[in-house]
């Protein structure tokens, strides 16, 4: 073989190890209808990058958790993308834990909605993109309001919400006045009620880190909602969730919800919702505050810092969270099932306008939420509906299990309060907030 051939033979041999050498690019994530459809596109991105293998880890979300923050804690290396929220971000932001993302200039970062890359990042530094995110929001039936002659503000107060649940009550006709979560949880009935709290003035910790949960504020709040639930809620209101609720909504059994925007989707698809036609919009209702009154919240990507393959995790963050996914969505399933909560530009899209009625409401929920300034008084957190603390999630389940004993009548609200004021108190103290 001549010289020619010699090079020749050895390049094709060189681009062929090359080929053969596909980085794998493990991704854990979360096993929801949005996070599914973007596996179905993984030909998408691997076309796009044929030196980039995806391989998913689809777990439910508690397992997920539980996963991935064992992973992270241990530098176990088990996955080159996670997907995170919140609540996580800021706290393995600040230890070190995560990759910062640098998306080109391509990717806009400046059209991510302020809230979402404000809650994601820590000292203005980002790191974790939102796939999709959501604030809270009242949904409500427009024909029982309308024949109740009941008619809401942009943002109701709850003294307003109550009456309107008076009014538009009626169980022997199937209608409850309001469904709300009860099922306990950090995330779920502490989800909703630290915001209900919120608007009554309450915080978790003050300035010294103390809870306070003893507060006068958290007994209004706590107190407000109980009843508001015994009165007019479903029977057994202590075991909903937000599955749970959508189902009795799409069943025409809610006259009022409030919960995750996300729901909003749901319960105007006429394939889900008997009362699709039917449902408005409100923003989340408040009491002495309009601060924190509703929650934010997002599922994003973020690289665990003990990944090998950094650049081609990059490269897979900013596909997933960029424009063109969106469009790719959009083109796919129609504008009505894109990932939402995340950019301007879809917001500022009348495609997208007109496949979703609530697409203002949402919007405006979501950018009226402020993780760094969710409570009357001046708190030492970040978040609205939890603190970004590692000690918040034993807290929070804590409490969650006394307001719903609470809920149901196996406690009163004061011993409810009580009990978890002293659960907060023991997880600090064992944190080392104070002595």
């Amino acid at each position: 073989m001549n010289l020619e051939g010699k090079i020749a033979l050895s390049l094709s041999l060189v681009m062929a190890a090359g080929a053969c050498a596909a980085t794998d690019l493990v991704i854990a994530t979360v096993n929801n209808g949005h996070m599914i459809e973007m596996q179905k596109h993984s030909a998408d991105f691997e076309k796009a990058h044929p030196d980039i293998k995806l391989k998913w880890v689809t777990l439910e979300e508690g397992v997920l958790r539980q996963r991935v923050t064992t992973d992270i804690a241990t530098k176990g290396g088990q996955f080159d993308v996670m997907t995170i929220g919140m609540y996580e971000t800021p706290i393995w932001g600040k230890k070190g834990w995560l990759k910062e993302l640098k998306p080109d200039a391509a990717y806009d970062v400046d059209d991510l909605l302020p809230a979402m890359r404000n809650g994601l990042s820590v000292d203005g530094k980002l790191y974790a993109a939102p796939f999709y995110g959501e604030s809270s929001m009242l949904m409500y039936r427009k024909d029982l309001t309308d024949k109740a002659g009941v008619t809401f503000a942009e943002r109701p107060t709850w003294d307003q919400v109550r009456d309107a649940a008076a009014k538009i009550h009626d169980p022997k006709g199937g209608v409850y006045g309001i469904c709300l979560r009860g099922k306990p949880g950090w995330g779920d009935n502490m989800a909703f009620l630290s915001t209900m709290a919120n608007s009554f003035g309450a915080q978790w910790f003050d300035m010294s880190w103390k809870p306070q949960l003893d507060s006068k504020p958290w007994k209004d709040a706590v107190t407000f909602y109980v009843d508001l639930l015994k009165k007019y809620g479903p029977p057994g209101s202590s075991a909903n969730s937000f599955n749970e609720i959508l189902a009795l909504y799409n069943e025409g059994k809610c006259g009022m919800w409030i919960d995750a925007t996300i729901a909003a989707s749901f319960i105007t698809d006429p394939k889900q919702s008997k009362v699709a036609d039917k449902v408005a919009f409100a923003q989340g209702p408040y009491s002495a505050t309009q601060k924190g009154a509703n929650w934010l919240w997002a599922w994003a990507l973020a690289i665990p810092e003990g990944t090998k393959h950094a650049e081609e995790a990059q490269k897979f963050i900013a596909w997933a969270t960029s424009k063109d996914y969106i469009n790719l969505i959009a083109k796919d399933k129609g504008w009505a099932a894109v990932p939402t909560g995340t950019r301007k530009s879809t917001y500022a899209n009348p495609e997208f306008l007109k496949a979703a009625k609530f697409a203002e409401a949402e919007k405006k929920a979501i950018d009226t939420a402020n993780p760094n300034d969710s409570t009357l008084p001046k708190s030492p957190y970040v978040g609205v509906q939890f603190a970004a603390i590692p000690e918040f999630q034993a807290i929070g389940i804590a409490v969650g299990q006394q307001m719903s004993s609470a809920l149901s009548g196996k406690a009163t609200v004061d011993q409810a309060l009580k009990a978890g004021q002293a659960a907060a108190d023991r997880e600090m103290r064992k944190g080392g907030y104070y002595k």
